[in-house]
């Protein structure tokens, strides 16, 4: 084992030991560190991300096993870090409480990269705007999702809340599966370009993607300012270009891991980004530089320390 290797390998399984929280997840005191990584649906960006990260940090990190967890995404992964059932989560921005109190177990690690809300619908439906979502049956994400949260809120300051859309709560895969048999007129998803699941919805079906763009604003005025307009470029899908309403993603973290484990896990997530963007272009357009831009919540110390050294 190379020196610095050795050396982080014994720091660190030193200081997990005096976590109570991760010490109780080892079968015995010689068994490796469990980290786990709560994502999303598997053809999201979330699980491609969070596999990545999980193999190198198994890679690198000696006395470490990580982990992906297949959750519903943002507000499921919060709880499951919040309540210690998981050790790193993603999650959006906007479903971020902004009382610091709501999740005192919670800090972040990086912004990692921007999330864009999808509307799907098929290319030859009738649904070309917002607007047409009126009375139709639309997914609006899976219970627990980020997707549903923005989704939702869309709706609402379009004037389309209550029952004046027919919504279905779907993950990714049974939003495609829906669309594709005609149970439902059009799917909402948040997730960074390229989504593989709309990807292949796109390759094999006439799909049109719904312009978004005007409702960046009312969302800034009505929620948070986290919202921002992005392009959705023909090569992506290879359907006509939109503009969308975007928010940012964080890496979080349970607050009570120690400091020297967290600092090399963000180490190695700035180092690796370009291997992680191999498994998906989102994480190659992590920089230090944005990284510590978590507002409302406050990075973890281990997070800080190692940005601060970096000085980006």
């Amino acid at each position: 084992m190379p020196p610095r290797a050795a050396g982080v390998a014994a720091l660190l399984l030193v200081l997990v030991a005096a976590a109570p929280g991760l010490a109780a997840c080892q079968d015995s005191p010689g068994e490796p560190v469990p980290i786990r990584i709560a994502t999303g649906s598997p053809t999201a960006v979330y699980h491609a991300f969070g596999r990545s990260l999980a193999g190198i940090l198994n890679r690198e990190l000696p006395g470490v096993r990580a982990s992906v967890v297949v959750t519903a995404a943002s507000a499921e992964n919060m709880r499951l870090v919040g309540a210690g059932q998981a050790e790193l989560g993603f999650t959006q921005a906007d479903v971020l409480p902004t009382d610091r109190e709501e999740h005192p177990s919670v800090l972040a690690v990086a912004r990692v990269y921007d999330d864009l809300l999808h509307l799907v619908t098929m290319a030859g439906g009738p649904v070309r705007s917002v607007a047409d979502l009126r009375g139709r049956r639309v997914s609006v994400g899976a219970p627990g999702s980020g997707t549903e949260v923005t989704a939702t809120r869309l709706l609402e300051v379009a004037h389309l809340g209550g029952d004046a859309v027919r919504r279905e709560r779907l993950g990714l895969d049974d939003s495609v599966a829906a669309l594709r048999a005609g149970r439902v007129d059009a799917f909402f998803f948040s997730g960074g370009l390229p989504v593989r699941g709309v990807g292949e919805l796109a390759a094999g079906s006439a799909v049109r993607i719904v312009d978004l763009g005007e409702w960046t604003e009312p969302l800034r005025r009505s929620y948070r300012e986290v919202y921002v307009s992005r392009d959705i470029p023909r090569s992506v899908y290879g359907v006509e270009p939109v503009t969308t309403v975007a928010n940012p993603n964080y890496l979080v973290v349970r607050a009570d891991l120690p400091e020297p484990l967290v600092r090399e896990v963000t180490r190695l997530l700035m180092e690796r980004r370009a291997e992680m963007a191999a498994a998906h272009p989102a994480a190659g357009r992590m920089s230090p530089r944005s990284a510590i831009a978590t507002a409302p919540l406050p990075l973890h110390p281990g997070a800080a320390s190692w940005y601060r050294s970096a000085k980006p």
